[in-house]
């Protein structure tokens, strides 16, 4: 809807910090294709990236990345007037490929620490086998369609209202739960501060 659009640079930022999984849009020999995948971003790119041999991680055509965060659900007093709380940004881009090792270690970096605050300097850094088996794509920010939707229903001053129903909305409260250890975790190594303070908090913002 025209209206849930926003135009101010904020709100993509907000969208972004807020999402964790992104879904690129491409097509392959004629092909549409859809891939999730978790993101890295700055001020002027987004970051995806996946094995050197997909073939969904190719530049120099256009794309199509969306971000989406469920806010609630909207419940109306009919059924035609339902709908969705969320946040969501369509980029569209040409991707460039990154090959300089700064620029490829950078935007592993900003992914990894997107996801996981506090775990690119916990973890072991990629080895050059890792990253040459690793391709990275950088989609400039420039253009982007930002909606948000958050407010009631839509039909409270209808003549549906008389039909004495419940109406309103039903918020999503998703929140991350406590550490799991890998099986083959020797005894005695607990999770580091950044991952067990994280137990109880949501997990989007």
């Amino acid at each position: 809807m025209k209206d849930n659009g926003r135009t101010d640079r904020a709100f993509l930022t907000e969208v972004l910090a807020a999402g964790l999984v992104a879904h690129l849009g491409v097509v392959i020999d004629g092909h549409p294709m859809v891939v999730p995948t978790v993101y890295g971003y700055d001020d002027q790119r987004i970051f995806l990236h996946g094995s050197a041999a997909s073939r969904s991680l190719t530049a120099g055509a256009e794309v199509c990345v969306t971000v989406t965060v469920l806010d609630g659900l909207i419940l109306a007093r009919s059924v035609f007037e339902h709908g969705i709380n969320y946040r969501s940004a369509m980029i569209y881009g040409v991707p460039e490929k990154i090959n300089d090792p700064d620029d490829l270690l950078y935007g592993l970096r900003l992914l990894t620490e997107h996801v996981a605050p506090g775990q690119w300097d916990y973890t072991r850094r990629p080895s050059k086998k890792e990253l040459a088996a690793t391709a990275l794509l950088a989609i400039p920010l420039a253009e982007a369609s930002v909606k948000i939707s958050d407010g009631p229903p839509d039909d409270g001053d209808g003549p549906d209202a008389a039909l004495g129903l419940w109406a309103g909305r039903l918020p999503v409260v998703a929140t991350w739960g406590a550490p799991i250890a890998d099986p083959l975790l020797p005894p005695g190594i607990e999770p580091p501060p950044h991952i067990s303070a994280r137990t109880g908090r949501p997990i989007t913002g």
